[in-house]
């Protein structure tokens, strides 16, 4: 048995090592770097956080809001007079330096969108997504992995190369497009230049696999006419291949950089305003209170508190950590082997990815995709996640009894009745959001209003705490809560202008100024945390550039069709380890969009339904962070756990079982995922359903009790071999084999239980 003591205390994640801390997915420390030129590179990030949201949030700058006066003469008048403010401070002999440069980063950000008036065309929104990425990409190579002044400035060098490419399609936008089709020698030169930068900053920041993904498909373009057929395609000029991925939207600037530009971008802003909130630590307090007395406490608080982050991190790896940096050391006291504490942490991390309502914002880019409704993609995805998670749950809870771990005393937990008390209004953004979204409205909009909400609750909260009458408080939220309500129900342009009145009222106290600071802050950490996906997706551009340009995903889609029309188990097999090998080493996001580029439409093809087609996909290509030799979920977990990453990854892959398993179950019954099937309706369709998730649940419980060689008490070889055929029988969707399973799993239960009917429980 195994508890801690009460001299104990839960480990701070503050004190962890700050080089534990770097970023696995793009490999910085979670800073811009020290001096003038970290603060630089904060500033820079925060104007393109700025940018994103005037573009994202679809703000009409020139629209008229009060006696003719438009949006663009508000702003510039703000501006003006916080310029003369600076001046009056340089006048008087006071450093504002920093200052100065949080103007011009606004000033910056404004005029990029104030040069198109009622919306800054989609072209240049992506064109000056990925200029933005490659400046901060730059910088933030030279600011931390730079030796030598001169290699520092080269990386500043490359990232302003990087961004002049996305200003030159700013600048140059209307005549561009009147000349499609037809380069001249300066095009040449920025598309060679936007691809070579491009290629490049992904190198440095994810390491060498997706370049040389995409790099065998730019050479395909060039030289696949040499080929044998059907590999071969007609041949494509230097010009035609520089105009097809560096102009236009096909190449980088395709789907994927649009979706990073406005969906992604702003639900990773929503994650960082949330973590400013508080809201991470509400959820630890609430999964310590529900969870942490329970057999194996701290390693079903992991798996709790990583499912509510996964409501709104649009990173499995951020989840790791952000929670592992609490939940492994935790767990590893508590008698946990690092091994599996890191690969309890990865795996519940991961799964976080398939959690509704974000799911790490495929749900809102599965739902653009295939043109379903939002709330179509949560209904398929919330009996997955809910099977996954349990057998998580589980695979803790038989890990714990083997090795006799009780859980944590009340007395050193967490009241979760007083936790709801004190912080509920923290997840109120993440309530109104939901209801957004299935109300109807668009992914952009939802997620401006719940990035504006959670905004207003980090201002609202430090303004509220200056009132030292109660009742002056209660008064406060209430009319906050009734002018947010009607400026939501007029525009999001009055959210906004709510949102600056609470500024100004914070700037004017101590407290209130460094909430402000906070949510400064959150913008920069966004940009940053923004890098990996949004480089990922650039560079998939290419990938998909070559499938439209030569017919590449024709070809791959004709030979897989030809393998399942015979047999889909094999067709299904391939394409699982299709999307395993796509997805090793990249985020969620670009992950899924290459996925169901390449691999769905063919199981669309061969008759799976549009939504488990595409969920088989994603969840595969989520794996792929839990499966070595990549594992980048359980490398992330590696520095916390102290322990291999190699090892970590094979506990994830056992307990993650059900992320393997779920898919292909849902392929051969759809009532899986709650899809409609033919001559199913009414009650037995939901009979249909209640029995395919008991079939499931049985199956995994099964198969994690095999793997632990442990249920009520140590299982015998035997009954472990016999646990994982009754599985497998549930799980095949052969005639017969159902009521095979049953029977078998109902005869190895009855045989263990009379066999330990007289050993003590664990609680």
């Amino acid at each position: 048995m195994a508890t801690l003591s009460t001299n104990e205390t839960v480990p701070n994640p503050s004190l962890v090592n700050q080089a534990e801390l770097q970023n696995p997915e793009h490999g910085f420390p979670e800073n811009f770097g020290a001096g003038p030129l970290g603060r630089l590179l904060f500033w820079i990030a925060v104007s393109f956080s700025t940018f994103q949201i005037i573009t994202s949030f679809g703000i009409p700058l020139d629209r008229p809001l009060i006696a003719g006066l438009t949006l663009a003469h508000f702003f510039a008048t703000a501006l003006v007079v916080w310029g003369a403010w600076l001046a009056l401070a340089f006048s008087r002999g006071r450093s504002a330096v920093d200052d100065a440069m949080a103007l011009v980063a606004i000033l910056v950000a404004f005029g990029l969108a104030i040069r198109f008036g009622g919306g800054v065309p989609s072209q240049v929104v992506r064109a000056l997504h990925v200029g933005f990425l490659s400046l901060v990409a730059g910088a933030m190579i030279a600011n931390h992995r730079a030796t030598t002044p001169s290699l520092r400035a080269v990386g500043w060098v490359i990232g302003l190369v990087g961004f002049v490419v996305g200003l030159y399609h700013w600048g140059l936008y209307y005549e561009l497009v009147n000349r499609a089709g037809e380069l001249t020698l300066v095009d040449r030169v920025i598309g060679i230049a936007a691809l070579a930068v491009l290629f490049f900053l992904v190198w440095q920041v994810m390491g060498i696999a997706l370049p040389i993904v995409a790099g065998i498909f730019l050479l395909y373009c060039l030289f696949g006419h040499l080929l044998p057929a059907p590999l071969d395609h007609r041949g494509y000029s230097l010009d035609q291949v520089i105009e097809h991925m560096a102009f236009g939207t096909e190449g980088i600037y395709a789907t994927p950089t649009l979706v990073s530009a406005t969906y992604i971008f702003l639900f990773i802003l929503f994650g960082a305003f949330m973590e400013k909130a508080g809201v991470i630590d509400f959820f630890n307090d609430i999964s310590m209170a529900v969870f942490g007395d329970k057999q194996g406490g701290p390693g079903k608080v992991c798996v709790a508190s990583s499912a509510l982050m996964g409501t709104v991190s649009g990173s499995g790896v951020a989840n790791v950590v952000a929670s592992g940096q609490f939940t492994i050391p935790l767990m590893k006291r508590f008698g946990f082997p690092a091994a599996f504490a890191g690969g309890v942490e990865a795996t519940s991390s991961m799964g976080g990815q398939i959690m509704p309502p974000v799911m790490g914002a495929v749900a809102f880019i599965m739902a653009e995709t295939i043109d379903v409704p939002y709330s179509k993609i949560v209904e398929a995805a919330i009996v997955p996640a809910l099977l996954y998670f349990g057998a998580c749950y589980f695979a803790v809870h038989l890990e714990a009894g083997k090795r006799q771990l009780r859980g944590l005393p009340k007395s050193e937990l967490p009241s979760a009745r007083e936790e709801l008390r004190k912080k509920w209004f923290l997840i109120a953004p993440l309530g109104v959001l939901v209801y957004l979204l299935f109300a109807g409205y668009t992914p952009l909009f939802a997620g401006a209003i719940g990035l504006s909400l959670t905004a207003a609750l980090i201002l609202g909260t430090a303004i509220s705490a200056g009132l030292a009458v109660p009742a002056l408080r209660v008064a406060f939220w209430v009319g906050l809560a009734l002018v947010s309500a009607a400026s939501l129900a007029a525009s999001v342009t009055l959210v906004l202008v709510v949102l600056a009145a609470l500024a100004v009222w914070s700037s004017l106290s101590g407290r209130g100024r460094l909430t402000l600071e906070q949510c400064v802050e959150a913008l920069a950490d966004g940009a940053r945390q923004a890098l990996p996906v949004g480089l990922a997706c650039a560079i998939v551009g290419i990938v998909i550039g070559t499938m439209t340009l030569t017919g590449l995903g024709t070809i791959v889609g004709t030979w897989m069709i030809s393998i399942g029309k015979d047999n889909i188990f094999a067709a299904l097999v391939l394409t699982m380890i299709f999307s395993l090998i796509l997805g090793m080493g990249i985020p969620t996001i670009p992950n899924y969009i290459i996925t169901s580029s390449l691999a769905a439409p063919i199981l669309l093809q061969l008759d799976v339904p549009l939504i488990v087609s595409h969920m088989f996909v994603f969840y595969f290509g989520i794996m792929a962070d839990l499966t070595p030799p990549v594992a980048l979920a359980a490398f992330a977990a590696a520095p916390m756990a102290k322990e291999s990453g190699m090892k970590i990854g094979v506990q994830a892959v056992r307990i993650a079982l059900p992320g393997f398993i779920v898919p292909y179950m849902a392929v051969y019954d759809p009532t899986l995922m709650l899809q409609p099937v033919p001559g199913l309706e009414g009650a037995a369709y939901w009979l249909a359903v209640v029995y395919i998730v008991f079939k499931t649940s049985l199956a995994l419980l099964l198969w994690g009790a095999a793997a632990a060689g442990y249920f009520r008490g140590p299982l015998v070889w035997w009954e472990r071999v016999l646990a994982i055929g009754a599985a497998a029988l549930l799980i095949l969707a052969v005639p017969i084999t159902d009521e095979l399973g049953l029977a078998l799993a109902a005869i190895v239960a009855g045989i263990h239980l009379w066999r330990t009917r007289h050993k003590p429980q664990v609680t």
